[in-house]
């Protein structure tokens, strides 16, 4: 039996930095997913603006 799960797509969240993998939830919008939670994606990071 072969597992594909092995060979999933995986990103760094820009809020903890910890690697997060594919999910089928994310199928149609992975270009776009920048969190791994909603916990991150309420935590994240302000922007710093340059003066």
């Amino acid at each position: 039996m072969a597992h594909k799960k092995l060979h999933l797509p995986v990103k760094t969240c820009i809020t903890c930095k910890k690697p997060f993998s594919w999910r089928k939830k994310w199928e149609r919008n992975w270009n776009n997913v920048k969190y791994c939670s909603e916990k991150c994606k309420r935590h994240k990071p302000k922007k710093i603006i340059h003066e």
